[in-house]
């Protein structure tokens, strides 16, 4: 350990490789990196192994590592984006920052923290990892659902919180001392502030696009670029008052508008995970492990209020604007956690020597809790739905007016082929039924898809293929066949995957006709011919078949037809 200590190099070198094997124990009990690198602060920090002595040199890639994060942020709010925000995701987002900073607040003082700690606890409270979110959501394939698409909308407005809440921050802090962001009065520093919002304003208007364009020739010269606009705009916002932060977010919506922000968030993001390690093991090198235990009472509450309450808002706010109980219930559940921004924030006030290291301590013990069961709450969503499915119906409103708009306009109409995934294999698929005269309704979960249908002519049901309810209320009886080219992804503990679950619920919900399903894998085929499957579409094997068809010279004739309607045949390729 003396060895280590005595090189700034082999220190971090020794905290990469715990970080690496932490994170994968991690990966392996399915807890998002946040918690195991702030595992590895603890564990290599005072409290523990002490290894942790280059304080320096971990604080600025630390603060580094911030700038890039609200750059990131900053580069997703597009204006554009911002105006396309529904009424759903602003009340909602609204809502569950209000909720959650009063009754946070009122139990903070009922703990007796006393009322800026508690106002600082209850602000943190608020936020939501987006990170998480997006990365389970992903994982899932949920991200384009409604539900998904809701949370992503309030997560936005939760992101504009967090601005407003760091320049409110900032400008609290202007003289509060050597732990400020600089010095100089309120004016100046509003002033500051709307130099550079005016910055900002000229650069997008006339520099932004024409800037980048010629950057993109030299892709690694625009993240170079990318990452030298976060650096000297947060070193300015630190400068004149506005915080590092602050100056950071600005940074990327100067970028927000250009056709290239997704590219340069894209090449970004390791950076911003890799930079943001040190964040994070610099956060838990600092906590006194006999400081958190001082607070397990208030981080058990907390935590308790953070899991039940803000889903619970959610799923109020979202019944009584007119969405199904379990649209809401799964959107709620995504807000189920507190985010690395709760902490940035906390850490803020603790520099401002506005709130003590203790409440630092707590806010991060709440962090650690919440952040570790959301993650099994939104990977087995659906399960915990089943659960509780019966005791929501309060949440609910008659007709769900909010949904059937998408969907119930074709419940009688003699489909014969109803088809689930309205991708581009369902569409094609679907598209050809119909030029032969077959009836088709397809169904997706995806808002766009289900427009992208109409828009071609094709009867539309906007719901959810793995909700028994909306599954037993399609028109089975009078189908001939179901297919579905829904993407692969596990269901649940028992690793069922949407597929299977189609089938099991529709039989259940009476169906008596034949199910294709399509699969990219061939080791799955007798899997689902196992389970219940009548036909197993195969679309990359299928389209190379055509092709040696076609190289080959056998003429249009003699295509292979896939007897979709009437035939008893089960094809077993």
């Amino acid at each position: 350990m003396e060895m280590i200590a005595q090189s700034p190099f082999a220190e971090i070198s020794t905290l990469l490789v715990m970080a690496a094997v932490i994170g994968f124990l991690g990966i392996i009990l399915r807890q998002p990196l946040i918690v195991s690198f702030i595992a590895v602060g603890l564990i290599a920090g005072p409290s523990a192994l002490d290894v942790v002595r280059s304080d320096e040199q971990i604080d600025l890639l630390s603060e580094l590592g911030i700038a890039v994060l609200l750059f990131l942020v900053g580069i997703k709010l597009d204006v554009k984006l911002i105006r396309s925000l529904g009424a759903v995701s602003l009340l909602t987002g609204l809502g569950q920052v209000a909720f959650t900073s009063v009754f946070g607040y009122l139990i903070g003082l009922a703990l007796g923290l006393g009322a800026v700690t508690s106002l600082y606890v209850a602000v943190a409270l608020t936020f939501s990892s987006t990170i998480i979110i997006v990365k389970l959501l992903s994982d899932k394939r949920e991200i384009d659902s409604l539900h998904g698409q809701i949370a992503l909308g309030f997560l936005i407005v939760q992101d504009l919180v967090v601005v407003l809440a760091m320049i409110v921050l900032s400008a609290i802090g202007i003289g509060a001392g050597e732990g400020g962001h600089g010095g100089g009065s309120v004016p100046l520093v509003l002033a500051s502030g709307v130099a550079m919002v005016a910055m900002v304003v000229l650069f997008v208007r006339y520099v932004a696009n024409p800037l980048t364009e010629r950057l993109a020739r030299a892709p690694e010269l625009l993240v170079i670029f990318a990452i030298a606009m976060a650096a000297m705009f947060a070193a300015i916002g630190d400068i004149v008052g506005l915080g590092k932060e602050v100056g950071g977010l600005l940074a990327g919506v100067a970028l927000a508008s250009t056709p290239y922000r997704e590219t340069i968030a894209a090449r970004l993001a390791p950076l911003r995970d890799f930079l943001l390690l040190f964040f994070f093991i610099a956060l838990g090198s600092a906590l006194d492990l006999s400081l958190l235990g001082a607070h397990v009472t208030g981080a058990v509450i907390f935590s308790l209020f953070v899991l039940i309450g803000n889903p619970l808002i959610v799923l109020v706010i979202m019944g009584a604007l007119g969405y199904r109980k379990r649209t809401g219930f799964l959107a709620g559940l995504t807000v189920a956690q507190i985010s690395e921004f709760s902490l940035i924030f906390v850490a803020m006030g603790v520099s401002l020597g506005h709130v003590q290291e203790d409440a630092l301590g707590l806010v991060t013990m709440v962090g650690l809790v919440t952040i570790a069961a959301s993650t099994y709450m939104i990977t087995y969503s659906h399960q915990i739905y089943a659960v509780f499915e019966r005791f929501l119906w309060v949440f609910e409103r008659n007709g769900t007016p909010r949904e059937p708009s998408e969907a119930g306009a074709h419940r009688d109409d003699g489909h014969k082929v109803i088809i689930f995934g309205l991708g581009r294999f369902g569409t094609a698929i679907g598209i050809r039924l119909q030029k032969r005269g077959v009836k088709v309704l397809g169904v997706d979960f995806n808002p766009q898809a289900a427009r992208r249908w109409r828009e071609l002519g094709l009867a539309t049901e906007f719901g959810d293929a793995t909700d028994p309810e909306f599954v037993a209320e399609l028109p089975l009886r009078q189908a001939e066949w179901i297919v579905s080219t829904v993407p692969i992804h596990p269901t649940g503990l028992s690793h069922e995957d949407t597929r299977t679950t189609l089938i099991q619920l529709t039989r259940m919900s009476g169906f008596r006709g034949r199910i294709a399903v399509a699969s990219h894998h061939a080791r799955d085929t007798e899997e689902l011919f196992a389970s219940g499957a009548d036909l197993v579409l195969e679309p990359f094997q299928d389209a190379a078949d055509r092709a040696v068809d076609l190289l080959c010279g056998a003429p249009e004739a003699e295509r292979t037809e896939i007897p979709l309607l009437g035939s008893e045949e089960k094809d077993a390729s």
